[in-house]
């Protein structure tokens, strides 16, 4: 039984979509180095310990979106990439991560809870016979409400939440109406300090782990690790 049920394992097909949101604000600069060589990491790392567990993943892709504060410079509020797939767009992805750079912010709360709106929309894989949907918050701020700051923009995304309670709903939760994400699949990873929304979330939002940041601390290594065996470890 033990050698067919390996046999079995070996052929399962794994695939992880993994969405980054960087909070790319002045007050990130010290930590947003750290965050992009993480990221750049994060196939081989993920890959490295996927083997370890005798498992492989058949396809990894990466979405990152870049956010700022729509209250201070709506035209650089939001920035994002398609899924990439690695390691074939490897090159694609690194560009777009060495090209970001922390500036603005205005005021404390950031437009953190657009992006989430985002990530949590983007068009996951359905497809393969394991799948597992990663979001990964970086932010050392709160964020303003949906619907309070920038609405009116023409660069403020269309078909964003205009409440946190709508949000909650998109994200949904077992037996949920309006979920737009996979339940047995998603996962939520916060990088991002004990304060409003993220507080609500880590402690409301099923299957989600929060490590509690602090404005102008780096990334710590045993977090990158942590979220890469999050990953790991569920599928």
């Amino acid at each position: 039984m033990t050698a067919v049920h390996t046999e079995y394992q070996g052929n399962l097909q794994y695939a992880a979509d993994i969405v980054l949101c960087i909070d790319a604000t002045g007050s990130m600069s010290p930590v947003l180095e750290s965050v992009k060589e993480s990221a750049l990491n994060f196939h081989d790392r993920l890959t490295e310990v996927m083997e370890k567990k005798g498992k492989s993943i058949s396809q990894l892709r990466l979405k990152t979106i870049v956010f700022r504060d729509f209250g201070d410079d709506p035209d650089d509020a939001i920035e994002q990439t398609d899924f990439l797939e690695l390691p074939a767009q490897a090159a694609q992805f690194e560009s777009f991560l060495r090209g970001i750079r922390a500036t603005g912010g205005g005021d404390v709360p950031e437009s953190g809870l657009e992006a989430l709106s985002l990530a949590i929309k983007a068009p996951w894989e359905r497809g393969l016979d394991r799948r597992r949907h990663v979001i990964v918050m970086f932010t050392d701020a709160p964020a303003h409400p949906l619907g309070s700051v920038g609405v009116e923009q023409q660069t403020y995304p269309a078909g964003i939440p205009r409440s946190y309670d709508d949000l909650f709903e998109l994200w949904g939760y077992a037996g949920s109406q309006g979920a737009v994400m996979e339940q047995s699949a998603k996962r939520l990873v916060l990088f991002a300090p004990d304060e409003q929304p993220w507080e609500d979330i880590a402690k409301d939002w099923d299957l989600t782990l929060q490590f509690p940041s602090k404005a102008g601390m780096g990334l710590e290594e045993f977090e990158m690790s942590e979220i890469i065996d999050t990953i790991a470890n569920s599928l």
